[in-house]
């Protein structure tokens, strides 16, 4: 794509009024992103997407095979779309990977790839956004590039020294290749419990578990019903009930799992997702694991040394892989740092239909779990953002 942007001559002011404005740039083609854009066009706004990537679903290739959703796949779909008849109940990577494409086809979504956008700086009435090919101007921006945009691993002391492996959960890689190694999984949520569902069936050396907290956790299914499936109504209780009956649920189908290591959750499953935003964990394997002693829970890290970990306690395991589930940051502070829109941790301070209306036309979605899955949650914001993009756009037509 050619350069966007219009060069004014030697001694003129710049001609940025004479670029078209766009009624709105979605910025990110994920499931959030793709759903917001299909909103727009829907309410009849002109939408463009930007995504810095080459291709759709790019953190899903680069994720490893065994991956599958813990949503079910009919709460898992694009709006209107739906997955192909003898998809698994749980699809994986390339079923995912498969509907996000054909979503974007079959509506004829507009997603320009290899663009990257830099910065945005609102201009009175609207918004200059600063890409790697040029500028382009819009009313309306809506940032959906996503909560997992950028692995985070804390800084541990003496880390530069040790001899063994430290990767993300995001490299995770295939599970076989943990076959007699000595394994430890810091982080007991969403992110440790999927790496320690597939090593669970894996010959390892060792597998310890690293917890600081204890996890809001559910099994995939009960019996034949896949738990997942009542979210939309877990998602309408007040909070206290919904942390009520997923803590009556963990309670009844695994015991009391502090008695094999595992801490107190520090606050309830659902006013987790609402307050540090720590997704609930789903077990297809794990709990069983750490009941039969394969997977041993410890304390938290202490430091590192060349040749093992120092726990919290004093004690030192000696893994030769160490897998930081340690959850990602949203890497916004280069794009709308200077707006003052993200709280400490880089979350945006509002979401979907939200805004400040300090900053018209400036939106973000698909920032923060939801307890219906990220997919569900997409549509529902999506038509939220829609709503009030056209909405204002009909009284701006109206007045004039």
């Amino acid at each position: 794509m050619a350069d966007m942007t219009i060069e004014a001559r030697p001694g003129q002011p710049p001609l940025e009024h004479l670029m078209p404005v766009e009624p709105a740039i979605v910025i990110g083609a994920g499931a959030a992103g793709l759903a917001a854009a299909h909103a727009l066009i829907k309410a009849g706004v002109q939408t463009v997407i930007l995504e810095k990537e080459t291709r759709l679903g790019e953190p899903w290739h680069r994720r490893h095979r065994q991956l599958h959703l813990n949503t079910h796949r009919d709460l898992s779909a694009l709006p209107g779309a739906a997955y192909p008849a003898g998809t698994p109940a749980f699809p994986g990577r390339e079923a995912v990977i498969h509907h996000m494409n054909a979503f974007t086809d079959s509506n004829r979504l507009p997603v320009r790839f290899g663009v990257a956008v830099e910065d945005i700086t609102l201009k009175s009435d609207h918004w200059a956004v600063r890409t790697s090919v040029g500028q382009l101007l819009a009313r309306n921006v809506i940032i959906a590039t996503g909560r997992d945009r950028q692995p985070f691993i804390p800084d541990w002391k003496g880390m530069p020294d040790f001899a063994g492996r430290i990767i993300h959960s995001a490299e995770f890689g295939d599970a076989r290749d943990y076959a007699g190694k000595k394994v430890l999984v810091v982080g007991a949520g969403n992110s440790g419990f999927d790496a320690l569902n597939h090593m669970a069936g894996v010959k390892t050396a060792a597998i310890w578990l690293s917890a600081r907290g204890g996890p809001a956790i559910l099994p995939k299914r009960i019996f034949r019903i896949a738990v997942h499936r009542l979210s939309p109504l877990m998602a309408r209780l007040p909070l206290w009930m919904a942390d009520a009956v997923i803590a009556g649920t963990q309670r009844l189908v695994f015991g009391d799992l502090t008695k094999f290591g595992l801490p107190a959750a520090p606050l309830g499953g659902a006013s987790r997702l609402t307050t540090d935003y720590t997704a609930i964990a789903a077990d297809d394997g794990a709990i069983g694991a750490i009941k039969a002693g394969k997977i041993t829970v410890v304390p938290a890290i202490r430091e590192f040394t060349r040749d093992g970990v120092v726990l919290a306690n004093g004690n030192v395991i000696h893994p030769d892989i160490v897998i930081a589930a340690t959850g990602y940051r949203t890497d916004l502070e280069a794009m709308v740092g200077k707006l003052g829109v993200l709280d400490a941790r880089g979350v945006p301070l509002f979401n979907g239909g939200e805004g400040n209306p300090a900053l018209p036309g400036l939106w973000f979605t698909g920032m923060r779990p939801s307890i219906r899955g990220c997919f569900a949650n997409a549509a529902i914001l999506a038509k939220a953002i829609a709503k009030r993009i056209a909405g204002t756009a009909g009284a701006t037509a109206a007045s004039r």
